[in-house]
């Protein structure tokens, strides 16, 4: 094993993020996390040394009933991702793959594991809007939004980074945000997984049996 201290924008860069309409990172001076990882290793997932701490967010369901994410995904095996409905690509594609993987899994675990779609975009994505576009790819999905300052803080304590949505050279409006998928353990809370938008359905299928159960994938 070798070890690694990543800075944010290497952190970024080591999940195989693209710097696109669908994601951004902010170069920051100190390391957010230090990685451990196989010479040679071709796995999705960066098993992080030092996990993250969840975010303290408190946003609005696709209910219109307020979500305290710390709370309602306490000691479940939990997978937090930012970003937008109106996304051409990473967004619907890194849910979709999330869903298929965890029809794969026995119904009490999928029952178990908390899927979390924060959306970098609030002002459009409101909540009918998220829970219409979550229940095409699975019902069992939690939508949140909100505030944008908060939503950004809290991706900001996950190295993750977000800028408020603007219109492209084309007239076209885009959020920028990182595309990692963390991953939070059961047993501790603590988001010790990452992945990046290249993961695919077979990697969080071959991954999510160990993550439900709080295991190294």
């Amino acid at each position: 094993m070798r070890t690694k201290t990543f800075a944010a924008a290497a952190l970024l860069a080591a999940a195989s993020l693209t710097l696109t309409a669908c994601g951004s990172g902010d170069a920051g001076d100190k390391p957010v996390s230090v990685v451990s990882e196989e010479a040679g290793s071709d796995k999705a997932a960066t098993v992080l040394d030092k996990p993250f701490e969840k975010p303290d967010l408190v946003l609005t369901d696709t209910q219109g009933k307020k979500y305290d994410l710390r709370k309602e995904t306490a000691g479940k095996p939990t997978l937090i991702y930012f970003g937008y409905t109106h996304c051409p690509d990473v967004c619907p594609l890194t849910m979709n793959n999330i869903a298929v993987a965890k029809k794969q899994l026995p119904k009490a675990e999928q029952d178990d594991l908390r899927v979390v779609f924060v959306t970098t975009d609030p002002r459009r994505d409101t909540p009918a809007e998220l829970g219409k576009w979550l229940k095409g790819i699975d019902p069992q999905f939690v939508g949140l939004t909100g505030d944008f300052s908060t939503i950004q803080a809290g991706a900001r304590t996950l190295g993750i980074s977000i800028e408020p949505t603007r219109k492209d050279k084309n007239g076209k409006l885009v959020s920028e945000h990182g595309t990692q998928v963390i991953a939070f353990s059961p047993k501790t809370d603590g988001g010790y997984v990452l992945y990046g938008e290249d993961a695919t359905v077979d990697d969080y299928t071959k991954d999510l049996p160990k993550i439900v159960k709080g295991e190294n994938p």
